[in-house]
């Protein structure tokens, strides 16, 4: 259940607790298996404990991947996604457009900030996938470019 170390007067001890019920605790010191009875009865922590989930990256490419162009794909390719969570407060291109490395896609508000979002490839807009007024979460697909 649960580890502990302890030194005493210089000797050093390995405690286990097995199992705790009421006011009885089981455990090992050393090894050597005892029963404890504690003053008063031990009750389990209310607070949650909190597993925070793997974090998922913005990115298309695995991190240990090197980040390079595939010379059989069309140039210009992929998808914009959302940098951090927030709302879109405005969109400055259309499907069909021709947009250029470096030309602003949207704005998005985060964090009561307004965030300019600009093409990182050149190609045509082929899909708008998140909407004005559309809240997003970091990583989602926005806007995606074709040739």
């Amino acid at each position: 259940m649960r580890k502990f170390k302890f030194k005493i007067n210089g000797n050093d001890y390995e405690v286990d607790i097995t199992n705790v019920e009421d006011n009885l605790v089981e455990l090992e010191v050393n090894g050597s298996p005892y029963t404890v009875e504690v003053d008063q009865a031990l009750q389990a922590s209310k607070t949650p404990k909190l597993i925070r989930s793997v974090a998922v990256p913005s990115t298309d490419a695995h991190p240990s991947q090197a980040k390079t162009s595939k010379p059989q794909e069309p140039k210009g390719v992929g998808n914009i996604k959302s940098p951090l969570p927030g709302v879109i407060l405005d969109i400055y291109v259309k499907v069909g457009d021709r947009v250029k490395v470096g030309q602003k896609l949207l704005t998005l508000e985060a964090m009561k900030m307004e965030n300019l979002i600009e093409s990182d490839k050149e190609g045509s807009i082929t899909s708008i996938i998140k909407q004005k007024g559309d809240s997003v979460m970091e990583g989602d697909i926005l806007i995606s470019i074709g040739e």
